[in-house]
């Protein structure tokens, strides 16, 4: 089996204008990953050899930069005169570009999800001083093979500006369908014009069409600068207005009135998804939506978005009737919950001693004492609700940083609540 540095070259997965990709084994680490190497001599290229150098020391400098569960790792580089290879994180599920045909669509809810998802990625980078720069259905990766599950992941951030945005190399990176006008003006870029890229692959995933198309690039960047594009639901009768909107707003040609912040998309996109929800079966519960909806509780008001995701990932989420008997009295637990939406009611010996709402945790005791602990309580159902469920076993194999804000959290509701009963005792 061929090697490169300690790596062995499975075999080849990808091969592109610069490079070809293998899958390779790292025998230290026991996982499969991704191997980029360039062309023989291709650095050296008279004309564009300063620029590829460029784009392969852009995605050396990102190692250990970006973790992020939907961006692919970078885990080791060699940039040299003679060998230059990156190493990433190996994801088999193929690109967006599979599901970009007319024939091939995946549901809106869907689209609307792997947005989202890469509107907190780049939120991610840009706030650790990135910017993409190539966003485009090659560059987005889905981790499993079928197309309508698993995670996505951004891919390739060579054409990345890292550090203060400028406006050098713009004429040799990306690629001029999904363009900003900015970018094509040759202009100073920002995170804007990677909103507007995202723009671009949303339009084609609910679309199965580009919205600028043209005989060559020359005629394609004119009607970028200059012209608009027909709404989405032109061509994909089922696309609401609001979809509608928020491709109009991220594909704006003017800065001012395109969105100015990642979290003003994820916002919109959020938000559409929850104007769809009635139509989707009730026992479906998406990661943007768990994302959300814990996003929104002064519970997890600490966490990082990368904890977040997490703690999507680990937990198990219910929907459950009125009356239904959550936790009883006496019997033992290793799992606490938090109450995602609904009411719920604290029972003794069925006298009620407390009423539990959106956002609260309960069941916690049993995940923090060093021992098996037993309720202490009857806990009932007293509208529908919606559980989010996490056993201690998860917990304790999370990341130190996400336990330690769990621990943290704890101890605030343990705080908040010795304080109610203190106030209960003096009215007393």
């Amino acid at each position: 089996m061929e090697k490169i540095g300690k790596y062995e070259l499975v075999r080849e997965i990808g091969r592109g204008a610069t490079s070809t990709v293998y899958l390779g084994s790292d025998p230290f680490t026991q996982r499969e990953v991704a191997v980029k190497i360039a062309f023989p001599g291709i650095l050296k290229d008279p004309k564009r050899g300063r620029l590829y150098t460029h784009l392969f020391l852009n995605e050396a400098a990102l190692i250990g930069r970006l973790s992020h569960p939907h961006i692919v790792q970078t885990y080791d580089a060699v940039v040299g005169d003679k060998l230059c290879y990156i190493v990433m994180e190996y994801v088999a599920g193929g690109t967006l570009e599979t599901v970009c045909a007319p024939d091939r669509l995946l549901p809106l809810e869907r689209i609307v999800e792997i947005i989202f998802k890469c509107t907190r990625a780049l939120d991610f980078a840009f706030r650790a001083g990135i910017i993409h720069r190539d966003i485009k259905p090659a560059n987005i990766l889905f981790t499993s093979t079928d197309p309508n599950d698993g995670d996505i992941k951004i891919s390739d951030f060579g054409a990345a500006i890292i550090g203060s945005p400028d406006r050098t190399l713009v004429l040799g990176i990306g690629s001029p369908a999904y363009m900003s006008p900015q970018q094509v003006k040759e202009q100073t870029l920002d995170h804007q014009t990677d909103i507007y890229s995202l723009g671009v692959v949303m339009y084609q995933l609910l679309t199965g069409q580009l919205p600028f198309q043209g005989r060559n690039s020359y005629d394609m960047i004119y009607r970028i600068i200059h012209t608009e594009p027909r709404p989405p639901s032109e061509i994909r009768s089922d696309i609401p207005e609001a979809l509608d909107a928020i491709v109009a707003r991220a594909m704006n040609k003017k800065l001012h009135k395109r969105y100015t912040h990642w979290k003003e998309f994820s916002h919109d996109l959020a938000q559409a998804f929850r104007d769809r929800q009635l139509k989707m079966p009730s026992e479906h519960m998406p990661d943007l939506e768990k994302f959300e909806t814990l996003r929104s509780f002064a519970f997890f008001a600490e966490f990082s978005d990368v904890e977040i995701w997490e703690v999507v990932r680990f937990s198990h989420w219910d929907r459950v009737p009125p009356d239904t008997v959550i936790i009883r009295d006496g019997e033992p637990g290793d799992f606490f919950y938090l109450l995602a939406e609904g009411e719920l009611k604290v029972l003794k010996n069925g006298l009620v001693l407390d009423l539990l709402t959106t956002g609260d945790c309960f069941g916690e005791m049993a995940v923090i004492g060093k021992t098996r602990s037993q309720r202490g309580a009857d806990i009932v159902t007293r509208t529908p609700a919606k559980l989010v469920r996490i056993s201690a076993s998860a917990l304790q194999t999370s990341s130190e940083t996400c336990r330690i804000h769990f621990y943290q959290s704890f101890l605030a509701v343990l705080s908040e609540r010795l304080s109610s009963s203190n106030v209960r005792l003096i009215s007393f």
